[in-house]
């Protein structure tokens, strides 16, 4: 046999085997399993937040490219011809992860087997709004959600408060759905994190991805505080901290965290409406992360229950440095906190617990 059958007997074998390949590469991709649908509930759906959020989580932002959702839209009897305006446009924005639907305003129907829950709704404080007056009615808006979550919701439900006071509105909620493991109750401070992340950017003239690890300590207020004294910029010669590349403790300690203690305020100002497309992003970002993980070396900033770590009280809902894995979370320990951040931790915490009483006193 010369070298020339030999080859050709080679190519016929090889093409042979990548036919083979092919096939059953066909078959595989053919009979696929799909993932499972999550059921993921919106209230406050007809408001901006809501309005923008929606679509987000129909184009797989929050959870991913490949994975189905169903959509329970939860608002208020005054809401409903909206909500039904933001159930038509979902229809006609033709989303492919989009498995369903639900617009109600039914507490029950729309808190029925969810696996996610992200509570936009709540009273917002309005001007000449005593404070008050707006942890009362928000109290029993949370008890209520709580109780309906608690009898509805998906055993191992992820729930995301993020209406304000958004700590203690989460603090209520934990109290009142006590099947629902305490490590699945949450509140949204990734808002005040992108925030910080934003302006350390802006101010170094770097892209904000490569800005990592600050962190937001407390209360989702104007007392949290916003803390990069851990926080690293990559660079060409490698990973450096924010206060060596700013080299500006004053504004760090000044400036920069009340630029982002008021920044919502800010934005109201600004265009005479609360923060809607930063939110939405924000929420998305926070379910994602705890759902999907934390990229390694990096932590983000959840409001959480407290066990007690860098000395706050148990039991609060508190913003800390988390990494998440497996769809868990866990608090970054062993951070050196200086006199400086102390007192800025203590006084978020001083807030949350005076919250907490008056929250608590509404409950009897």
């Amino acid at each position: 046999m010369d070298y020339t059958e030999l080859l050709e007997k080679a190519i016929v074998v090889s093409s042979s085997v990548a036919l083979f390949c092919n096939v059953i590469k066909h078959i595989w991709s053919s009979t696929k399993m799909e993932k499972e649908p999550v059921k993921v509930l919106v209230t406050g759906a007809a408001g901006q937040i809501g309005y923008a959020l929606i679509p987000m989580i129909a184009r797989g932002v929050m959870l991913g490219p490949d994975q189905p959702v169903i959509i329970h839209m939860l608002d208020i009897e005054q809401a409903a011809e909206a909500l039904h305006g933001v159930e038509m446009e979902l229809i006609d924005g033709a989303f492919p992860l989009l498995r369903g639907v639900v617009a109600t305003t039914d507490v029950a129907e729309a808190c029925s087997d969810v696996n996610i829950a992200i509570m936009l709704g709540g009273i917002p404080r309005t001007e000449g709004m005593e404070r008050k007056a707006v942890m009362s009615r928000n109290v029993s808006i949370y008890k209520a959600q709580a109780l309906a979550l608690e009898q509805h919701a998906a055993a191992d439900c992820k729930v995301l408060v993020v209406a304000n006071p958004a700590n203690t509105n989460a603090l209520i909620l934990k109290e009142f759905a006590p099947s629902i493991p305490e490590k699945n109750i949450t509140c949204l401070t990734r808002l005040d994190h992108n925030r910080a992340l934003g302006q350390i950017a802006e101010k170094l003239q770097e892209h904000v991805s490569d800005v990592k690890n600050v962190i937001i300590w407390g209360n989702h207020s104007s007392t949290q505080y916003p803390d990069v004294n851990h926080a690293t910029v990559t660079t060409s010669s490698g990973e450096i901290s924010v206060r060596d590349l700013i080299a500006d403790d004053k504004w760090l300690n000044t400036e920069f965290i009340t630029t982002v203690q008021q920044r919502g305020a800010a934005i109201i100002k600004a265009r005479k409406h609360s923060s809607a497309l930063s939110a939405a992003s924000a929420v998305c970002d926070h379910i994602h992360d705890w759902v999907l993980g934390t990229p390694e070396g990096t932590w983000v900033s959840m409001g959480v229950c407290s066990y007690g770590s860098y000395g706050i009280t148990p039991g609060l809902i508190y913003s800390f440095p988390v990494t998440c894995q497996n769809g868990k979370w866990s608090i970054v320990q062993g951070l050196k906190i200086d006199e400086f951040s102390r007192a800025k931790m203590d006084a978020t915490a001083n807030e949350l617990l005076e919250e907490k009483s008056l929250a608590y006193s509404f409950l009897g």
